[in-house]
């Protein structure tokens, strides 16, 4: 199973305080591009998925903050599958700076939800496969 991926990403100046620090908020952002990296490192892309009827909304975010980013840090987001998707999929993420000191821990969880309903469906097929394929 294809669990763990990681990006980079260099933080941008609009991305921080008065007192260049990355803005707390803009941490969600760095685990959501992280995430769509992961699913298209998969074979996948969120568009593709919308397109063909299935929405990915974030039911949980959970940020632990341990160090401070600063402007033009080169940052490595780690983001890991917890387990199998069902109804809904779960990731993991460490956020690293380039000595590799922790800045970030957080943990997301999204449901699979119909774009025709509305209402929560299984884990498509076309996932699960992706998966199991990268077992062998």
């Amino acid at each position: 199973m294809k669990k763990t991926h990681k990006i980079n990403i260099r933080v941008r100046y609009g991305e921080t305080d008065k007192m260049g620090v990355v803005y707390h908020g803009n941490y969600a952002q760095y685990l959501e591009v992280a995430r769509v990296e992961w699913l298209r490192d998969l074979g996948v892309s969120y568009r593709w998925m919308e397109e063909n009827g299935v929405m990915l909304p974030v039911t949980s975010l959970q940020i632990k903050y341990l160090n401070p980013a600063r402007y033009d840090d080169l940052l490595t987001v780690v983001v890991t599958l917890v387990k199998t998707p069902g109804v809904r999929i779960e990731f993991n993420y460490e956020i690293l700076d380039e000595k590799k000191q922790k800045i970030v821990e957080a943990n997301t969880v999204l449901a699979f939800i119909s774009t025709d309903t509305g209402r929560p469906v299984r884990c498509p097929e076309y996932i699960l496969d992706k998966l199991t394929q990268e077992v062998e």
